[in-house]
């Protein structure tokens, strides 16, 4: 059957100019904070959308989440790697990643040049936070620098760093880490010239730094997190049905389009272009863009949202039901319980201490043992969606790599991300590529769901 689908206008984009900006409208939903939603390892079929809180509230909530940031994580992990001071620099509109998750919620980017230093006194004194900037940073930061008094904002620095003589300067660069080389050449020209030459000695790298304040989660992190990836599962759950998909009509694009209009009424933003994929029977790999979905169809997506600076990532999976259908083919339903094996598996190798390529190997070398066939391609997430910390596997190579060499942490979040390969006899016996993607958190003894997972493939009628 043929479709001009080119003409088609699905219904949701009639209603999106009557409802944008409905959430954050709506009376009744304003409040401090998202509701608490309990770690669980049950995930909803279609669960409902929590509130999603005006802009004023989401920027108290961020604020109070740094500063508790702030006064626990940088002298936990300044004090791990012996670092006495770490400066970071950053320009307007060019912000380094480390400086990028430390601006308030009104502070939309490093005004002018802003340098943020950090300096541990020793003997369980608290740790200096000072910026030395034209502009304050919502009183998370001492202002340490009076451009009328002094012009030379590098010479400042230095007199700073005199000042304290700190045994070791951590600066941020790295061969193989972004999170970690935030460092520009010319800021490091500038800021060493500005230095006494007894100090560029001390110089070491802030990678380590840098990746730590990353992917160290807090517990009002974690007591947050739940909803807001309950806000994404709610979402796709709406993308999956009825309400946006009409079966011999609607396109892979249209889906994805509806992610990106849903997210604007809502107030929220992707941190990547959503995708809508769909394995037919005798079609090999994914279909997708303007493929019309048809009955029969098994329909992947991935989608990821960004609120309160945090992020999520996640594939579900969902099958049309042919006329008379009720359920999905029985080698389906196989396929997705192969790939919950093999979450199973890996999560049981997660270690502190071990390396992402030794949970990788282990967790391979036991599903293949099973009689799987495992793609595992699991990373860490939060202050950014692809985040910091060692990868589990990339999707292109499942051999140890450099990436993949740093120590796995506690109390850090985890998309789990993989997929096995099933036949399906069903449709001949093809071999079908079941993906599925959670986010999680591993508090150093075991790793949990933070919203549950996918655990049966969502049916769409197609009458």
């Amino acid at each position: 059957m043929t479709h001009n689908h080119r003409t088609h206008r699905p219904a949701w984009l009639g209603a999106v100019a009557l409802t944008a900006c409905a959430v954050l409208q709506a009376p009744g939903l304003a409040q401090t904070a998202p509701p608490e939603i309990a770690i669980s390892e049950t995930e909803q079929a279609a669960p409902e959308l929590p509130p999603v809180l005006p802009l004023r509230d989401r920027a108290a909530l961020i604020d109070d989440i740094l500063a508790e940031r702030l006064d626990t994580v940088i002298p936990q992990i300044m004090r791990e790697q012996g670092v006495s001071m770490w400066l970071l620099m950053a320009r307007e509109y060019f912000e380094e990643p480390v400086i990028a998750t430390m601006l308030d919620a009104r502070s939309m980017a490093a005004r002018r040049r802003t340098i943020l230093i950090f300096f541990d006194p020793g003997d369980g004194g608290p740790v200096e936070r000072l910026t030395v900037s034209r502009y304050g940073l919502a009183g998370l930061f001492e202002p340490a620098w009076d451009p009328a008094v002094e012009p030379d904002q590098w010479k400042a620095v230095a007199d700073i760093v005199a000042e304290r003589d700190p045994d070791s300067i951590a600066i941020n660069f790295s061969d193989l880490s972004a999170f970690g080389d935030g460092m520009t050449l010319s800021q490091y020209r500038l800021m060493t010239d500005a230095l006494p030459d007894t100090y560029e000695d001390r110089i070491v790298s802030g990678e380590t730094l840098a990746i730590r304040w990353l992917e160290t989660r807090t517990p009002r992190e974690i007591d947050i997190y739940p909803a807001i990836v309950r806000t994404a599962h709610a979402v796709i759950g709406k993308a999956l049905s009825r309400e946006v998909i009409t079966p011999g009509v609607t396109t892979a694009d249209d889906v994805r389009w509806w992610y990106r209009e849903e997210l604007s009424r809502l107030g929220l933003r992707p941190w990547f272009h959503p995708s809508l994929g769909i394995q037919r029977q005798g079609h090999n790999g994914m279909l997708s863009g303007d493929t019309v979905i048809e009955p029969g169809d098994l329909l992947w997506t991935d989608f990821g949202i960004t609120y309160l600076r945090l992020n999520t990532d996640t594939q579900h999976l969902a099958y049309v039901l042919r006329p008379g259908e009720t359920e999905a083919p029985t080698g389906l339903v196989r396929g997705l319980e192969a790939s919950n094996r093999v979450q199973d598996i890996l999560l049981t190798h997660f270690r502190t201490g071990r390396s992402g390529n030794e949970v990788l190997a282990r967790a391979r070398a036991e599903a293949i043992a099973e009689g799987l066939d495992p793609s595992i391609y699991t990373h860490p997430i939060g202050l950014h969606g692809h985040g910091a910390g060692p990868a589990i596997g990339f999707w292109d190579n499942q051999d140890p790599d450099p990436r993949g060499a740093g120590q796995v942490n506690a109390n850090t979040a985890w998309s789990i991300e993989l997929t096995s390969y099933s036949a399906v006899p069903e449709w001949g016996g093809q071999r079908v590529d079941f993906r599925t993607e959670e986010d999680a958190y591993f508090d150093g003894v075991s790793v949990r769901f933070l919203d549950g997972r996918q655990t049966d493939i969502t049916l769409i009628p197609s009458d």
